[in-house]
This record gives structure tokens, sequence and C-alpha cells, in this order.
């Protein structure tokens, strides 16, 4: 290397210290007072991408955040299930899963004024249930025996449709129980149906309701169903608990021929009217409060026809009704007869009512109350409180849902007519009478009919085929007969008392021996009948048996004298 490299490269080197002085002494100082300390490292990162990457972060946040929002947002607001509550005015509830109420719909004029200055929205569905209750409780629609109200819950998931139904049905229960109010509560389970929400919102009623009338035109196809949704509940229950034979005329109709009939004009009048459907024949009962008083009218309820009740009231004076009887037990006391043969508390009866009524020129009360699944009625003589007539009546709800079909072997008729005799506290041995037989329905077996006779009164029951449990109960006590009171002259012996009986009371002949006496008119041997029925009646003061009978497609009906065995009435028609 020569001088002139020499010289470059010491110029070079000073250059360079001065560029990057010699730190390494300080560095290895301050390395040692930072000896054991680990310091992490990061990669070094060029500033414009870190400042986008964070935006994106941020952005990205912000769209989860958004996103989780408006879905919880939804899920809270969407529809879940819809609860419709029914009486004659009807209620729909659309319901968000946490059973929060989202809207409150009147689907008729009647359930306008149930929800007049209510905003049920946002509110809990029970707080809504409650004081949809309350406001049809305060307007009269739920106080007597004769009403109901269906509770419909529509929803797709069945756990949570199960518990609604189930939640509402407790809950409307209770409310009715605070105020002693008899109404039935019907309850029904449905799956959402396009088909069947659309028939509902053009005859401008619930989903429920039209679930309950498309079961009805399942039994009978003719009945329309616009005519059947201005029906309430109550009819609806009984019509097809009857098979629905017919189109009833409906209350409104039923109380413009009861005032028809009575020569009173609607404005001159206020009125009740209850169905019964179920009863035979089926009518309408009509109470009209009139200036003269208060007056009765049965109206059969498929031809409009009075079938009973006093005409152009406007002409009496006074009062027909029996309040202005003296003498006799009280209305309190009729109540008190009532409660006990029931063996009812009057704090656990719903709904009780005590009426005054004529029966055949008789003053009787009607007690009515319902306790514990089962309604009761009564007729009670007014003049000294006994007990005239005497009905119990299980209260089943109605479910929609298909029930399981009864399974196991029947009780059998000695068990079936035992639980009869054992809820009426008769002996066989006292009977005069005793009838058992299986009823049908449709082919399936429906109950026992068991009917028997001790003394002056008549007993009907109707008890479970599979259990032996009493599903329905039936007294009827019917004036003695009066014997002739004529007497032979100087023996003192009434008239045709060698046997030591009065010509008024003669002996029955036994249900076996009218049933021989119907099966050797027809020919028919016993071996080859079914559906057997045999029942004591009376008509026009002659106690007969009615006896029908199925066999070789033909179907038999007997009216045979109960005293003699002689054939008053045979019919037989094909079995169609």
């Amino acid at each position: 290397m020569d001088i002139r490299e020499q010289e470059l490269e010491q110029r070079l080197r000073t250059a360079m210290d001065h560029a990057a002085p010699d730190a390494l002494d300080r560095i290895l100082a301050s390395c040692e007072a930072q000896k054991g300390i680990v310091i992490p490292m990061e990669q070094a990162r060029k500033p414009r991408r870190r400042r986008w990457a964070s935006l994106a972060v941020a952005a990205a946040l912000a769209v989860v955040c958004c996103v989780f929002g408006l879905t919880s947002w939804r899920g809270a607001n969407a529809v879940a299930s819809v609860v419709s509550l029914d009486v004659n005015p009807s209620i729909q509830l659309q319901v968000s899963k946490n059973e929060n109420v989202l809207s409150a719909e009147a689907l008729n004029e009647d359930a306008r004024v149930i929800l007049d200055g209510m905003d049920l929205k946002g509110t809990q569905l029970k707080v809504a249930v409650n004081a949809i209750v309350g406001s049809l409780l305060q307007n009269g629609y739920l106080d007597r025996l004769s009403s109901a109200i269906l509770i419909s819950v529509e929803d797709d998931d069945a756990q949570r449709a199960a518990r609604l139904e189930s939640d509402l049905t407790a809950e409307v229960g209770t409310a009715l129980e605070n105020a002693s109010a008899g109404a039935a509560i019907l309850s029904q389970i449905l799956s959402m149906d396009t088909g069947l929400q659309a028939q509902a919102q053009s005859s401008s009623i619930s989903v429920g309701k039209a679930a309950m009338i498309r079961d009805i035109q399942a039994l009978n196809s003719q009945l329309d169903f616009d005519a059947l949704s201005a029906l309430s509940v109550e009819e609806l229950k009984q019509l097809r608990e009857t098979g629905a034979p017919d189109m009833p005329i409906g209350t409104a109709a039923a109380a413009a021929a009861a005032m028809q009939y009575a020569g009173v004009s609607s404005s001159a009048v206020t009125y009740d009217v209850d169905p019964e459907l179920d009863e035979y024949p089926a009518y309408y009962e009509v109470e009209l409060y009139t200036a003269s008083g208060e007056f009765d009218y049965n109206v059969d309820a498929w031809t409009g026809q009075v079938l009973k009740g006093p005409a152009n009231v406007s002409s009496i004076t006074g009062t027909t009704t029996p309040s202005g009887i003296s003498g006799g037990i009280s209305a309190d006391k009729a109540k008190s007869i009532a409660l006990a043969d029931a063996g009812v508390s009057e704090s656990s009866a719903l709904g009780l009512r005590v009426k005054q009524d004529w029966d055949d020129g008789m003053a009787i009360y009607e007690v009515e109350f319902r306790c514990n699944g089962a309604e009761y009625e009564y007729d009670i003589r007014s003049s000294d409180g006994a007990i005239l007539k005497s009905e119990r009546d299980d209260d089943n709800d109605y479910y929609y849902t298909t029930a399981p079909s009864a399974s196991g072997s029947l009780v059998g008729e000695a068990a079936a007519q035992s639980a009869a005799l054992t809820h009426a506290g008769v002996k066989e041995s006292d009977t005069s009478y005793l009838s058992c037989h299986l009823e049908y329905d449709d082919g399936r077996v429906e109950c026992y009919e068991v009917e028997f006779q001790a003394g002056s009164t008549q007993y009907e029951y109707e008890i479970g085929p599979y259990d032996g449990a009493v599903w329905k109960a039936e007294r009827e006590t019917r004036a003695a007969v009066p014997a002739s009171g004529t007497t032979t002259g100087t023996s003192g012996t009434t008239t045709g008392s060698t046997s030591g009986t009065t010509s008024g009371s003669s002996s029955l002949i036994s249900a076996e021996a009218a049933k021989s006496a119907a099966l050797a008119h027809a020919g028919v041997n016993a071996s080859n009948v079914y559906e057997f029925k045999c029942e004591l009646d009376r008509d026009d003061g002659v106690t007969l048996y009615e006896v029908e009978f199925k066999s070789g497609g033909m179907e038999y009906e007997y009216e045979i004298d109960a005293t003699t065995g002689a054939v008053l009435k045979a019919e037989q028609d094909w079995d169609d």
C-alpha cells in the first residue's frame, strides 16, 4: 500500500469514528446494571400498516356488536307464541319467548269494550291475562255456570306451549276462584296452521275458536263456519258434546222469540239467556225482567218455538214469580240443603246461584254451583225443602290435542252398578229396578249408564268404563201418587187392599222383564243384540220402560208398560 492509500484509509476510519462513536464501554456498563432482566423485543412495523390494522379490528368489533345486538333485539321482539282468550269477546295476544306481550288485538266489538283503556304492550303475559279476566268479570261474561272461557296457545315449540297452557289455566282458575265466579275453563294447544289462521282472520275470530269450530264441523259438515263463529264458547262446547246435531238459533234469536211470545218490546225489558244445548230437548233458558215482574222461558234451540213461559205478560199486574209466596223455606235454607247434600262448603262453591221458579205449578228453588271440576244443579221444593232433583256433572276441560286412547280392561257392569249405588247411598235390595249397560259413541265405548229407582226417587249415573269413576249423577224425586182414599164401607180398608198395597202403588216389573218383552215382540235372540239400552221413564202419567237395541243391521225402539209389561210402542228401522 503506498502513502496515498494509507492516508485515505486513515481519513475514512476517522470519519467513521465521528459518525458512530465507540459506545461499547457505556453499553456494557448499562447491560451490567440490567443483568437478569428479560426485555421482550417486538419487530418494528411500519406506521401506516399499524394504523389500518387497528381501524380494521375496531370496525370488526363494531360489526359484531351490531349484529349481536340486532339479533338479541329481534329475538326479544319476535312472536314466539300466540295466545287467545275467547268467551264471546275474542282477544288475541302475540307473545315473545320472554313472555312479554308484543300486541293485544280485539277481534270483535265485544272485545273492544274489554280492552278499552288498556295498554298491554310490553307487559308480562300473566299480568295481561289477569287484567283481561278482570275486565271480563266486570262486564258480566264469567259470572254464571253457563259461561266458559277458552284459552288457546299456538306455538310450534311443544314444550313451551304445554307450559304456557298449564300456567295460564292455573292463573285464570285462581282469578275466577278469587271472584267466586262459576265459569268453566277450557284449554287447547295448537300448532301454527296458516290455513286455520286465514279462516279465522276472514271470520274475525281467534285461531283457537276457529279450531273448536273445525272440530264441530267434523261432527256435522252441514253447519256453516260463519254461523258457528257467532256462537259463544259455551254454546260451542255444548254443541260439540252433543255431537252437533243441528245449528242452534243463538242467544239473540232466543231472546227475541221469548220477548215476542211475552208481548214486550226490547226497549222495555232486560234479559239473560243461558244455553242448555246438552239437555233434551235442547233449549235456551231466557229470563225477562219487565215492569210486571220476572218471567222465565224455555225456547227450543233448533226451531225457536217457546216451550215454556207465560204469554202477553204486559197485561199481568204484579208478579207471577214465586217471590211473593208466603211460608216455606228461605233461599238461604235451600242453598244450605243443596250444599249439604253435595258435601260442599259455601266458601268452596263457585258461581253459587239460587233462583225461585215454578215447576208444574209447584214453587221450587233452583240452586246451581261448581266445585272441584264438577257442576251441581238442584231443584228444592219451597214448601218443605225436599230435594226434587239433583244433578252432578263432571266439568272436563276441552283439549284440541289428541288424548291417548283409554287402555286396560272394562271394570264390568257389576262394578259400575256398585259405584253408582255407593255414591247414591242406596242398597241394591232397596231398588225397584236396576239397569246397567255400556254406552257407545261412534262405535267406541263411552261409559256405563246405570239407572235405578229407590222409593219415589229415580237415579241416573254415567260411570267411567275403565276406572269406575262417577262421571255424572242425576237424581229426581217424583211426587207420591195419592191413594184413592175410597173405602169398602164398614171394613175401613182401602179398595183393593187385600194384598196390603194401595191402588196407586202397584209394583213395577223389572228391567229384565221389559227387555224380554221387547225381544219377544221383535223376534230377536238376546245373544244377537248389541248396544242395548233400557230406561225407566214417565209419559203422561204412565210409568214405562224405554228399550232400545240393535240386531242384524236393524235398530229397534220400544216402550213397555212398567206395570203390566204390555208393549205400548214399537219401532224398527235400518241402522244406517
